[in-house]
C-alpha cells in the first residue's frame, strides 16, 4: 500500500539516479493535483520560522554531494572546509534567497501562470550563471533532504513532484 502522491513522484530520487544512467535530458512532465498543493502549503508552514538554518544545509550538503555545483557558485569554489560555508554570510544570504523563492512558489502555488512566470523568472536570472538544469533538481533534493526527518512521506513526495514540475520550467 502506498502513499496516493507516489504515483505522481519521480521513479528515482534523487534525480539522475535511476538504473539507466538517470538522464539529464530525461523530460517528465506533471501537474501539481489539489491534494498536492494542500500538503505543500500545510508542510510550508510548518518550516517557515526556520529557513536560515534550512537554507544553509541544503546548501552545504549540496556542496558536499555535489561538488561540481561550486563551479558556478564563485565564491565558494575553492572552499572546502563544511564549517567554513555554515559560517559564511554569502551562503546564508543566498540560501535565504532560495528560501524566498521556495516562499513565493508556495504562495502562488494556486495560481498556475503566477508560479509558472516565478519559475521563468528564476530562469532567465540564472542563465547567465551556465548551471546545467540538473543543478536546480539537485538544489530541491537538498532541501528535501535537509527536511526528510521532519516531514511524513505524504510531504516528502508532494515536494518532489513539485520539483520536478518548478524544475521543468526553470529553463529561459
Amino acid at each position: 500500500m502506498g502513499c496516493p502522491l507516489s504515483a505522481e513522484a519521480p521513479r528515482s530520487w534523487p534525480p539522475g539516479d535511476d538504473e539507466n544512467g538517470g538522464g539529464e535530458d530525461d523530460v517528465v512532465q506533471v501537474s501539481l493535483s489539489a491534494q498536492i498543493r494542500e500538503v505543500i502549503k500545510q508542510s510550508w508552514r510548518e518550516i517557515q520560522d526556520d529557513v536560515s538554518r534550512v537554507g544553509v544545509i541544503m546548501f552545504v550538503r549540496l556542496f558536499e554531494t555535489h561538488p561540481e555545483c561550486k563551479d558556478v557558485f564563485f565564491m565558494f569554489k575553492e572552499v572546502d572546509d563544511p564549517e567554513t560555508l555554515r559560517a559564511s554570510r554569502e551562503l546564508r544570504a543566498h540560501g535565504l534567497r532560495i528560501m524566498s523563492f521556495i516562499e513565493k512558489s508556495v504562495a502562488r502555488i494556486d495560481q498556475d501562470e503566477r508560479l509558472d512566470q516565478l519559475i521563468l523568472d528564476l530562469g532567465r536570472k540564472h542563465y547567465v550563471y551556465d548551471a546545467p538544469p540538473k543543478y536546480y533538481e539537485f538544489v530541491g533534493a537538498e532541501f528535501i533532504q535537509a527536511m526528510k526527518e521532519r516531514w511524513t512521506s505524504e510531504q516528502e513526495d508532494a515536494w518532489k513532484v513539485t520539483v520536478i514540475y518548478e524544475t521543468g520550467d526553470s529553463a529561459p
